[in-house]
């Protein structure tokens, strides 16, 4: 029987079989602007522009759900502008008192301060005085936060079902006490600080922990399916086994936990190289994982990943946005997606995606394909 996108990525988040393999990819923002080329700041700040393009977007390219990646618009957004200006095709400069963020059509913002901030020594930090008890920002990247306006937190996903009806399967994101930690001391001082002040950090976990926990179970009660936990630096590449154990692991659980109490799916996002800890992120209670990433970009073989977790966790991956979808010609980019598609249709329960996030120049072809090579070959 034929189902809708939203039962089909249920479905399959459930470790059911659904009617065919789902199809999901998250879009980086340097994507979205390369197929919508908006005004780029407008669409940064604007809610129900954002939840428009996000829309747009899933129906161009036929995929089942949509991830919310930014939440907590502020409709008063434009108040603290000193200027913008139009500085040629798809760039805006804007000026506010202290920074200066340049917007494209190219990736994120780039923001500079008028003053550079110095990142606060672990010592230094009381973390009942230094870390709210309500999370107000997303730490995007370095240097750039996106503020979440405390009076329209999720304001996103009321526009986003007036739009669809409730066709789709919507996700939100949260961001990993691991990532705030690293984002608050720097990330040079934070891996140290892992080392050399492993208790303050815990403390300071602790704190994150209990405020995106609320975050995130707020963000349950609001008409989605599940909740992406961003978790970009818990790989091999910055740490080891022993400490995304420790530093990791025990603080995603509890607000895994949190969120599966209020009856959400939840899945972790990490990057890169995670062969070497795929049971340890199985230990968390997530529903899922997502990326995978591949050689060379990450280290996960897709089919040994189903035989170790995948009686546990959907798996949600693991196309190579860079080697096959921009780079490689039509037919080895063809031949890598069936590859997928058919080690997927193995698994108990999979959603066919990019990896990471949509590289910023894919085209629109590469994108269409997908849609077709799922519907063709994702047939159970």
């Amino acid at each position: 029987m034929k189902m809708t996108s939203r039962e089909r990525v249920a479905e399959a988040m459930a470790l059911r079989q659904p009617d065919r393999v789902p199809l999901m990819c998250q879009f980086s923002i340097g994507a979205m602007m390369h197929q919508l080329k908006p005004s780029p700041a407008e669409f940064w700040y604007d809610g129900r522009l954002f939840a428009i393009g996000l829309t747009e977007l899933c129906e161009r390219f036929s995929f089942d759900g949509i991830l919310v990646s930014l939440h907590g618009h502020s409709p008063t957004w434009r108040d603290n502008i000193q200027s913008i200006k139009n500085v040629g095709e798809g760039e805006q400069v804007l000026i506010f008192q202290d920074r200066t963020e340049i917007h494209s059509w190219d990736d994120l913002p780039l923001v500079k301060y008028n003053i550079k901030s110095k990142k606060p020594d672990i010592d230094s930090i009381d973390p009942d005085r230094d870390i709210p008890d309500t999370i107000d920002y997303i730490p995007v990247s370095q240097d750039l936060y996106f503020k979440i306006d405390p009076n329209h937190k999720f304001d996103i996903f009321d526009y986003i079902e007036e739009l669809t009806g409730g066709r789709y399967s919507v996700h939100g994101e949260i961001t990993s006490p691991f990532d705030y930690l690293l984002d608050m001391l720097g990330y040079e001082e934070g891996l140290v600080s892992l080392i050399m002040n492993p208790d303050k950090c815990k403390v300071i976990l602790e704190r994150f922990t209990k405020g995106i926990s609320q975050l995130a179970q707020e963000m349950c009660g609001y008409n989605i399916d599940a909740i992406k936990i961003s978790s970009p630096f818990a790989g091999m590449g910055f740490i080891s086994p022993e400490h995304y154990s420790e530093f990791v692991l025990p603080y995603e659980k509890e607000i895994i936990r949190a969120i599966k109490e209020r009856g959400k799916f939840v899945y972790i996002h990490t990057c890169g190289h995670i062969d070497d800890r795929l049971e340890l992120m199985m230990e968390s209670g997530a529903s899922g994982l997502e990326c995978l990433d591949p050689p060379p970009v990450g280290n996960v073989d897709l089919a040994n990943a189903f035989t170790r977790v995948g009686e546990s966790m959907f798996i949600k991956g693991n196309i190579d946005s860079v080697n096959t979808l921009l780079y490689a010609d039509d037919e080895r980019a063809r031949q890598d997606v069936l590859k997928i598609i058919e080690e997927g249709k193995e698994g108990k329960g999979f959603i066919l995606s990019t990896a990471c996030s949509i590289a910023p120049k894919v085209t629109s072809e590469r994108l269409e394909m997908l849609s077709t090579l799922v519907k063709e070959e994702g047939s159970y």
